[in-house]
């Protein structure tokens, strides 16, 4: 009976995998560099002095047309010296400005407040948004907004982590193997997560769905302003895997900062599709008999785990050429039992108790 049972959950597994490496592929028509429009980038930070300074080098080397390109940058109140840096690092660039939020708009709070006093205020037609802690490629902007033909609302992009050592690489490629999961499901119209990191979309369907104030509260806000552009079943949202777009954020550093950030996205990935669970069901499942298989003394199942193995390897490898990146078979070890631990745990860390705490605030 298990021997059964693992043969499904690993042959949907598969299915599955080779369903979002053929959405993940999908190519998509540009606009020319003459047809760009006016764009907007907010990066909302707080208490990222250790962090922000290479952010803000790499957003004033973006490349973008003369006069259509603004960044705003959004002191989320911080307590350390991240508005001081700020303001030394914008004056004189007149593509810069700083604000910092003035209380509550609505309900709001947290980030998603950052960006509704931002967002009030931006004068581009494309809103791009990023963290303090990550580095735009010099074509990110322009990469990113080439994509948006009339009847695309949002475009999503990828986000790989720096560092070398196992521990920083399994981080890595952690993102890069759910962005390709959910950027083969949203090339397929069914988008089941995003990244608010790299991400954009335009300002009048921001407007058109009543801004963050209008949506209910989510610790990922974006992921429910993606559900709610999706609701309106009016527009495309795309995620195209272009190394130009790529973008590079700075890996947590301990245990527990990981146990916060996916417990975050656990309590957001509660309010999925129905397709959404169905997607982490069969992994969940292969998971499983994967970590039973030392009690089971079954061939049968030794030849389902490494076949199930050899498919994420091939899938994962996909995924970093494509990309430009370097796949090491060490990051891969790492990735794959931190994959397997962290998955079956979720479950049983986000049902009792959805508090998250998050930069310094409890949710």
């Amino acid at each position: 009976m298990f021997e059964i049972i693992f043969i499904i959950a690993v042959s949907l597994y598969f299915i599955q995998t080779v369903i979002f490496a053929v959405g993940a592929s999908k190519k998509y028509e540009k606009i020319g560099e003459s047809e760009l429009p006016a764009a907007t980038v907010i990066v909302a930070a707080r208490n990222e002095e250790d962090k922000i300074q290479e952010c803000l080098n790499a957003l004033a080397g973006l490349e973008y047309p003369e006069g259509k390109l603004e960044i705003i940058l959004v002191n989320d109140n911080s307590t350390d010296k991240t508005g001081e840096i700020i303001e030394k690092f914008i004056e004189g660039k007149p593509r810069f400005t700083m604000i910092i939020p003035k209380g509550k708009i609505g309900r709001l709070m947290g980030k998603t407040n950052a960006l509704a006093h931002a967002l009030k205020i931006a004068r581009g037609e494309i809103i791009l948004t990023t963290d303090a802690d990550c580095t735009p490629h010099k074509e990110w902007v322009k990469a990113i907004v080439s994509y948006f033909k009339k009847d695309v609302a949002m475009v999503l992009g990828f986000t790989t982590q720096s560092g070398d050592t196992p521990f920083y690489g399994m981080q890595a490629m952690d993102f890069l193997y759910l962005q390709t999961v959910a950027s083969g499901s949203a090339n397929f119209n069914k988008p089941t997560s995003c990244i608010g990191n790299n991400m954009a979309y335009r300002k009048s369907v921001y407007d058109e769905v009543g801004g963050y104030e209008n949506i209910s509260f989510s610790i990922t806000e974006d992921m429910k302003l993606m559900q709610t552009v999706h609701a309106l079943n009016k527009y495309k949202i795309i995620y195209p895997m272009d190394k130009n777009s790529l973008m590079v954020s700075q890996p947590l550093k301990s245990y527990k900062e990981i146990f916060w950030q996916k417990k975050r996205w656990g309590v957001g990935g509660v309010e999925s599709k129905l397709y959404g669970y169905a997607i982490m069901a069969s992994g969940y499942v292969a998971k499983i008999c994967m970590l039973l298989l030392p009690f089971l003394f079954s061939v049968t199942a030794l030849y389902l785990t490494a076949f199930k193995i050899f498919t994420d390897v091939f899938f994962v490898q996909q995924i970093y050429a494509k990309l430009n990146q370097k796949f090491k078979v060490s990051h891969f070890i790492a990735f794959e039992i931190y994959f397997i631990i962290y998955v079956l745990l979720l479950p049983i860390v986000v049902l009792p108790n959805r508090k998250v705490k998050w930069k310094g605030r409890e949710f």
